[in-house]
């Protein structure tokens, strides 16, 4: 199996750890691990995978995603597509295109778009694309104007627009139908002076230095930040924050985490951040089942204190 797989697929690697490909530099190895430069290798790859009747993993840059310490056994096919082509206000980008690259790109032309993704690490066009990645109140979905993916069953390109791509609060297509891939976008930007651009880059990316846990592994937000409105008279009381959130028609998870009193919670080496009670941060050799232990304690005590279900944004891989 291994021979005709590395005849059709030069570049092919055996055993690799995928803690050193994710965010949380945590997960075990891949039985199989290629890497992706172009649209025809990635239709090879996966022809491959299916001769060989491999289980297939789309890794893009490794953030929002927690894989277990046993691995893969399959294929994983790491998304490297990285070309772009800037046309006025529009730039063609491939799925492997590191998002905050591609912000600093956008502001050195002058357009303005994707300031928000100047310091989310490990973030991929793709990936962003498949979440539908958003912060400081903007989202991908706000500068995407068409994406091409392809199709896993017909091994065929198509293209979608964005009302196609069914967008929704951390959510698309392509999360909800794993046949499709997202290989390249069209994103249309605000044409604004590179100075302006640039300044809000710096203003967002300070932000994040400042309240974030920046110095250690982490997916990135772990939770959804529930669109809920709290009626419960007693809760508005004792937490007075409730009546603000309630205008704004969303929750933050990490303040819910932090007022259940989970802030600095350890399990192994994994911890609920202090910096910033969304994040679970990687201490030093954490293993994916203290983080998942963190996050089912954290939607527990939230669920116990007010009554809401905090929906994971990380994405699991051969974990139950």
């Amino acid at each position: 199996m291994l021979n005709k797989a590395l005849k059709n697929l030069p570049g092919l690697q055996q055993n690799v750890l995928l803690k050193d490909y994710t965010t949380y530099k945590i997960g075990g190895p891949a039985k199989y691990f290629f890497i992706a430069e172009t649209n025809e290798e990635l239709v090879n790859a996966i022809k491959t995978a299916k001769e060989l009747k491999l289980p297939i993993f789309i890794l893009g840059g490794g953030s929002n995603l927690l894989i277990s310490d046993k691995g893969f056994n399959g294929l994983v096919i790491k998304i490297n597509i990285s070309n772009f082509e800037f046309n006025g206000k529009k730039v063609e980008a491939g799925a492997g295109m590191g998002l905050a690259k591609l912000a600093y790109l956008a502001a050195e032309k002058g357009l303005s778009g994707l300031e928000w993704a100047g310091g989310i690490p490990g973030c991929t066009l793709g990936g962003a694309i498949y979440g539908h990645a958003q912060a400081f109140g903007t989202k991908i979905s706000d500068v995407v104007k068409e994406v091409t993916a392809l199709d896993l069953k017909t091994l065929k390109f198509k293209k979608l627009s964005k009302k196609q791509c069914q967008f929704s609060l951390k959510n698309s297509i392509f999360k909800k139908n794993k046949k499709l891939i997202a290989v390249s976008a069209v994103l249309e930007f605000e044409e604004k002076s590179k100075a302006e651009v640039e300044n809000k880059i710096k203003e967002l990316l300070d932000y994040r230095n400042a309240r974030h846990p920046v110095d250690f592994p982490s997916a990135g937000s772990t939770f959804v930040n529930p669109e809920k409105k709290i009626a419960n008279k007693k809760l508005l009381e004792k937490f007075p924050e409730l009546k603000e959130f309630n205008l704004k028609g969303a929750i933050p998870s990490g303040y819910l985490i932090a007022k259940a009193g989970l802030v600095g919670k350890k399990i192994g080496n994994a911890q609920i951040s202090e910096k910033h009670a969304n994040f679970i941060i990687n201490l030093g050799g954490a293993k994916a089942k203290d983080v998942l232990a963190l996050m089912k304690l954290a939607q527990k005590k939230v669920k116990t204190v007010f009554g809401i279900n905090l929906e994971t944004e990380v994405q699991f891989v051969n974990i139950k």
